[in-house]
């Protein structure tokens, strides 16, 4: 990377899904002499979407400058599309970033910004189809890669990214010894982890429920989109 230790950035944020940010965390973390930032505009707990509070490390303003920049998802993303604060401190931090990534829905955010026109990105498979609405090239996959960006599908996903860049940044086998240090050795006892093996009966209760939220979500990358076309124009 670079003759420093390595710098990794994780946005916080209000009612963000924890296992997005801290499945990854925990990854990037056991790297040797890794620095670790939670980001959000200031430093007071953070609350997440089941009621988890997280403590920020690092304010926005006082980010130094990450190798590695992710953002994660939840049902705060909503806020975050039209959130200018957000979205210009990604922006600007992509400039310099080595690696950009989006975990679950955290790839629209980074949509909202700017960052993913005409690239391939992934995202949580109910949201999938809101990738388009900023140019980016929707595609199926727990871990996408495009250059140096690497976005993933939905939660436990972060941790298949995170291990993907591990292995990018240092090599496989430093990527090994952290999966195995953690005995990631994923056996659900179930398989309904996606739509494919859940089938249409149980995906479609599943959306059923979460029909409130995606129409709030549709109505928001709507909105987000309309203001990244008028201020490209």
């Amino acid at each position: 990377m670079t003759d420093r230790l390595p710098r990794f950035g994780l946005l916080l944020f209000p009612n963000i899904t924890q296992l997005d940010l801290t499945g990854p965390y925990e990854v990037l973390a056991r790297v040797p002499g890794a620095e670790m930032h939670l980001l959000w505009k200031d430093t007071d707990p953070v609350r997440s979407d089941t009621g988890l509070r997280i403590l920020p490390t690092t304010a926005l303003a006082d980010c130094p400058d990450p190798d590695l920049l992710l953002v994660p998802g939840g049902s705060g993303v909503q806020e975050l599309l039209a959130d200018e604060t957000v979205l210009a401190f990604l922006r600007s931090q992509a400039r310099t970033v080595r690696y950009l990534v989006g975990v679950c829905t955290g790839s629209l955010v980074l949509g909202a910004a700017g960052l993913l026109k005409g690239r391939r990105a992934g995202t949580h498979w109910a949201s999938r189809q809101f990738l388009a609405a900023f140019g980016a090239v929707p595609t199926d996959g727990r871990v996408v890669v495009d250059g140096t960006l690497f976005t993933g599908g939905g939660v436990t996903a972060g941790i298949d990214v995170a291990l993907a860049i591990v292995a990018e940044l240092f090599g496989e086998d430093h990527a090994k010894l952290i999966q195995l240090s953690i005995e990631y050795d994923p056996q659900p006892p179930f398989n309904a982890g996606s739509p494919v093996g859940a089938g249409e009966d149980l995906t479609a209760r599943l959306l059923e429920r979460m029909g409130p939220m995606l129409a709030a979500r549709s109505a928001a990358v709507r909105a987000a989109a309309a203001r990244l076309n008028a201020a490209q124009d």
